[in-house]
């Protein structure tokens, strides 16, 4: 195998790890630059080349494989930073983005403003056309009229075009159609049809998953080209891939195309390196992943040795947000991250978050210019972190100025900044505990039955007391926890997946359209493989799946197929006993007389890469350690004289008692009193827990 990087740019830190020959991993972290990506992405590649002993030149000039997952997607989504953009749409359907899917919780709430669509109404233009449900051209594309709403969009300079059209997905005839005329009267804007991207029934899902998709199509486009342009001027010879949400990566061309793909790819790759750990723990199927960054925690589900999806991807608040509308891994995620900022209220009370410091200024102790305290700052006070070892001693933390900061909180309160930074800390931890409750409980699933995975630079911090309330008695936290995405990029594959509408039932099946369908999706998908089997990647699968549900129901299931094609009734029984066992998993109830409607089906190419072997190496730090024991707060009472052990003096299977300090070069593990870590042969840091404390959030 050879050389393979992978780099993550979060909100706070870029992460590189890289894989040599043999497979073993070498971590790089740096400041994330958003002015100018590259920049922390190479201080990112230089850290692990130095750690490496060789250069960045020759690092690049072996590596054959770069996967790159980045946040600028997301990132421009939720600033509102993205292209001016006119959505069209069929007459009469102006308001497809304004109505959402009832845009509150509580639809009789009205102390709460309705949210604004994601492309205003004002931008919204109607097509003279009409086509049915079967497909029948009902009115025809008016193209006079077309050609009149794109000379306005061009005397308004929108940037980009999002087609949406009624029953497209049924005929889209009018789309193609639509997409000439664009190309034709408007040559170089970017423009996304519906029925080309996301091709489901659900008309808001669909627009709203185009209108994303062309929104950010001239921002990833420059972005991804000038990435590429960095990194070939860098050295890089080899082939540049891309991080999207469905936990896999794609080839560059592909991505630009369909830009919506890499939103939140960094979160959904952590799921995939636990699953993996997980593995090789011999832990068993089912994990959670608990991911904490600079900027936020992300929670995430493996179970029955699967990642788990959803069409439920929403950025911002669930009714409120914006909605991806394809699938995706499904993680949750909120403002608890090592970055997020504590303040208080307008009734004086203590809050932590959401919003967070970022990498610029960061938390008071970078030293950056931030002033307002964070829960970096709150670990850093409680003895949690070494000033002179953060990051492996290659950045220094300021002590007094994150005691400034944390004092202008404690002050108003009336509290030690000790005990206002241990505060601090578990506001976080209960934000964090229901975010997991969300994902678990919520969903049919005892978090006492599960390992939890947990990465991210601030994983070590709190994660434990959080397991230990919850129930979860074994955390994994992998030596590669602070770049748990990034490893995650390194077991992924080149993945892709194609969908198509075609309803049937089961009491009169469609064998014919059925497989005509499926063999539609097949060819796409053989098509996607095709130039990457011209690059040598030839090994490949393909899955397919179907949303279905009761007749009666309105909300559809994810099937997978029993068998890769319907050609008889006992594979359409097959198929019906696969959603009963499905929807008995998730409802816990079944109607085995209720006809079952299938609408969408779905397939799936996970094209295989050369994995490593998962495991890193002790990382030296850059100077030798001489204290071996520091004070730290575990409780309101008087802090403890602390042992700290450093990662690169443990061996495998030592056993560490609590309270006691683990200090890797990229995250540091707190262990609390009663608990008890082991350092695996694959080099994972296993800890029991111990049993739940009284009060959620808080230390024994």
């Amino acid at each position: 195998m050879g050389w393979r990087i992978s780099v993550d740019t979060g909100g706070t830190f870029t992460d590189a790890v890289v894989a040599d020959a043999d497979g073993r991993f070498t971590v790089g972290k740096a400041l994330t630059t958003p002015e100018r990506i590259f920049e922390g992405i190479r201080e990112a590649m230089l850290s692990a080349a130095q750690t490496l002993g060789i250069s960045l030149e020759a690092l690049l000039g072996r590596a054959d494989i770069l996967i790159y997952g980045t946040t600028r997607a997301t990132n421009a989504i939720v600033t509102g930073q993205v292209a001016r953009t006119a959505f069209l749409t069929t007459r009469g359907f102006p308001d497809v983005l304004v109505l959402k899917e009832g845009g509150k919780f509580d639809p009789h709430d009205f102390s709460r403003p309705y949210p604004e669509p994601y492309v205003p109404r004002r931008h919204t233009f109607e097509i003279d056309e009409r086509i049915d449900a079967e497909g029948s051209v009902v009115r025809a594309l008016d193209e006079a009229q077309v050609r009149a709403v794109l000379d306005r969009a061009a005397e308004r300079n929108f940037e980009a075009l999002a087609v949406c059209l009624l029953w497209s997905i049924a005929n889209p005839v009018h789309e193609l159609r639509l997409g000439e005329l664009i190309e034709e009267c408007l040559p170089g804007i970017p423009y996304t049809l519906s029925h080309r991207l996301n091709p489901i029934l659900r008309e808001y899902r669909r627009a709203s998953s185009t209108a994303i998709d062309a929104s950010i199509k001239p921002l990833m486009q420059e972005h991804l080209r000038r990435m590429e342009g960095d990194l070939r001027a860098a050295g890089f010879r080899g082939e540049l891939l891309i991080g999207t949400t469905v936990g896999g990566c794609s080839y560059v061309e592909h991505v630009a195309e369909r830009p919506i793909h890499p939103v939140r790819s960094g979160p959904a790759m952590a799921p995939v390196a636990a699953l993996t750990y997980a593995r090789l723990e011999e832990l068993g199927g089912t994990a959670l992943v608990a991911d904490t960054g600079g900027t936020t925690f992300d929670v995430g589900l493996v179970r029955d040795g699967r990642v788990v999806s959803t069409k439920e991807t929403w950025l911002g608040g669930r009714w409120t947000g914006y909605l991806l509308g394809i699938p995706a891994v499904d993680v949750r995620s909120v403002g608890a991250g090592g970055g997020s900022v504590a303040w208080l209220d307008a009734g004086g009370l203590l809050r932590v978050g959401p919003h967070s410091a970022g990498a610029v200024p960061g938390p008071a102790c970078y030293g950056a210019g931030g002033t307002e305290p964070t829960v970096t700052d709150a670990a850093l006070l409680l003895g949690y972190l070494d000033p002179a070892y953060f990051l492996g001693g290659r950045m220094a933390l300021d002590v007094a100025a994150a005691r400034d900061a944390m004092s202008r909180v404690a002050a108003p309160l009336g509290l030690s900044v000790e005990a206002t930074a241990f505060s601090v800390l578990s506001l976080a931890n209960e934000t964090m505990i229901n975010a997991i409750k969300e994902i678990t409980v919520s969903e049919g699933l005892d978090p006492r039955e599960s390992a939890l995975v947990a990465g991210g630079g601030a994983a070590g911090l709190s994660i434990l007391p959080i397991a230990r309330e919850l129930g979860c008695h074994t955390v994994v936290i992998p030596r590669t926890a602070s770049v748990l995405s990034a490893c995650g990029m390194q077991l992924s594959d080149i993945v892709a997946e194609q969908r198509v509408s075609q309803p049937s039932r089961s009491r009169d099946f469609d064998h014919a359209r059925v497989g005509a369908a499926l063999d539609e999706l097949d060819a796409a998908l053989q098509a996607f493989a095709q130039p990457l089997a011209q690059k040598g990647f030839r090994d490949h699968s393909i899955g397919y799946a179907v949303d279905a549900h009761y007749a009666a129901q309105v909300w559809e299931l994810d099937v997978p197929l029993p068998r890769p094609r319907i050609r008889s009734q006992a594979d359409v029984e097959a198929l019906v006993e696969a959603f009963h066992a499905a929807h008995e998993r998730v409802f816990s109830v079944v109607d085995p007389g209720s006809e079952i409607e299938f609408l969408s089906w779905t397939g799936r190419i996970a094209v295989r890469l050369p994995h490593p072997v998962a495991k890193l190496e002790a990382l030296p730090g850059v100077r030798a350690r001489e204290s071996r024991t520091r004070c730290a707060w575990f409780g309101l009472d008087a802090p403890l004289d602390t042992p700290v052990y450093l990662g690169d003096e443990i061996t495998p299977e030592q056993e560490v008692q609590g309270p006691a300090l683990i200090e890797e070069p990229t995250t540091t593990i707190v262990l609390h009193p009663g608990m008890r870590a082991r350092l695996s042969p694959l080099g994972s840091y296993v800890v029991d827990v111990g049993a739940p404390s009284s009060a959620a959030g808080v230390a024994p």
